[in-house]
């Protein structure tokens, strides 16, 4: 299945808020979902049709999945090992996105969209506990230090998307902005991840 290609700003109208894909443009009154906040398309607008329960449900996952930027594959693999971890499956799935290194180097502030993010990691400018990882998906553990390598520290992308960032925003980081270095202190409680869904309605969907 090939990534998606069109514009990134027709996915946060058609789950009608901001899956912060765009970077920079997603913190400013240019985000066309702050003037268009309804689906894509010429009955964007006046569409009312019910909505089934599956369709709700899908919604939920396509948000989820959007939001993290998977592919379906990508994202039924993290829903099966959610399966198999103790505990509640949904809160499970979250907390396996929120340890992919994109994500966290995204919360961290180094970069203003997890695209960015993966293009950070694939380009090995991130470095994990002293050792570059150029894997987007690698799953971080407690107490791992993310950190831009030297010779990138002066890359003016991590600069201006740093300056959006308040001092330890999440819980479950640190951020040094002198050093351009983080730690992933714990995995976070579903309670504390800004991320608006539903993810039990995504096991009722794949429980079907």
């Amino acid at each position: 299945m090939a990534r998606y290609t069109d514009s990134v700003c027709k996915l946060c109208r058609r789950e009608k808020q901001k899956l912060f894909l765009k970077g920079q443009k997603c913190f400013t009154e240019k985000c066309p979902i702050e003037q268009r906040n309804y689906p894509p398309g010429q009955h964007g607008l006046s569409r009312r049709a019910k909505v089934s329960e599956y369709g709700v449900q899908l919604r939920e996952k396509q948000k989820i999945k959007r939001s993290y930027g998977l592919l379906e594959t990508q994202f039924r693999n993290y829903f099966e090992k959610a399966t198999s971890q103790k505990g509640r499956t949904g809160e499970n799935l979250i907390k396996l996105l929120e340890r992919r290194l994109d994500t966290v180097v995204f919360r961290l502030g180094f970069a203003s969209s997890r695209k960015q993010a993966r293009q950070l990691i694939t380009h090995r400018h991130i470095i994990v506990n002293n050792v570059p990882v150029d894997i987007p998906a690698y799953l971080l553990k407690a107490g791992d230090v993310i950190q831009i390598k030297e010779k990138s520290k002066k890359l003016d992308a991590i600069h201006n998307s740093l300056k959006r960032v308040k001092d330890n925003t999440y819980g479950w980081l640190t951020v040094d902005k002198a050093t351009l270095s983080g730690t992933f202190v714990q995995i976070p409680e579903r309670a504390d991840v800004p991320l608006n869904a539903n993810e039990q309605l995504v096991v009722e969907l794949y429980s079907k």
